[in-house]
């Protein structure tokens, strides 16, 4: 099970392959999976599916939910779809309006009654002009999943080019947080606080994010100072 690592109980992460936004920009990826308390197996944000990590996801149980937590993130949603056509599509509530041709079960708006509620809470981020994205607790596993609100993208390995463009952008190595684009597209600074409001208020000390490191511990502290330019204004 070597594309699986372990992040907790019942949580696992598939790092996925590279990707270039815009076609130039290169972001790693990054899918988090849990194995529900009926067996079946809950995709986040999945990435392309190879013989490998088929077979890993395999061994957990049935695939039943592909989970498209905004929508940019429509990577892997058609191939998982394509291998398991019985599983359900869950997608952020304009992820239709971007990809029109793929069928959606139903949309993650924040009063939507998903079956997995006792184990996985969800909050659909208001007031953004861009970017309707959904974040999830884990609650077993104390684990935030977070798709692009947070960044902290990997240092080594990146040309001199695109490290400079990360660090000025603010999501670079450990310390990175909300991409600068992301934060001058906000359009009710007063909605999407409250909706961060809501996030911190959960019970996690764990991050699962799609770009970049990771955060084992501490991570309630970590998320807070991520998200300070919204928090105080």
């Amino acid at each position: 099970m070597n594309d699986l690592q372990s992040f907790g109980p019942n949580i696992w992460t598939v790092n996925g392959d590279d990707v270039r936004m815009f076609g130039v920009l290169p972001f790693t990826t990054r899918m988090a999976v849990v194995r529900l308390e009926t067996g079946g197996v809950w995709l986040h944000s999945p990435v392309r599916p190879t013989p490998g990590r088929q077979r890993a996801v395999d061994r957990l149980g049935p695939v039943e939910h592909l989970v498209a937590p905004n929508k940019i993130h429509s990577l892997g949603i058609e191939p998982w779809q394509a291998l398991y056509p019985s599983a359900k599509v869950w997608a952020s509530p304009e992820f239709n309006t971007r990809h029109p041709d793929i069928a959606v079960d139903a949309a993650l708006t924040n009063d939507a009654q998903a079956p997995w509620r006792g184990e996985i809470d969800h909050c659909t981020i208001d007031g953004h002009g861009l970017l309707d994205e959904v974040e999830f607790l884990h609650k077993p596993s104390k684990t935030l999943i977070v798709t692009d609100l947070i960044q902290k993208h990997e240092v080594a390995g990146e040309t001199w080019i695109w490290r400079t463009v990360k660090r000025m952008a603010g999501v670079l190595g450990e310390d990175g947080g909300t991409a600068l684009d992301i934060k001058l597209s906000v359009r009710d600074k007063a909605a999407m606080r409250q909706s961060v409001e809501t996030i911190l208020s959960w019970d996690f000390d764990n991050l699962i994010i799609s770009h970049g490191h990771c955060v084992r511990g501490g991570a309630k502290e970590a998320v807070s100072r991520a998200f300070e330019w919204i928090s105080r204004t």
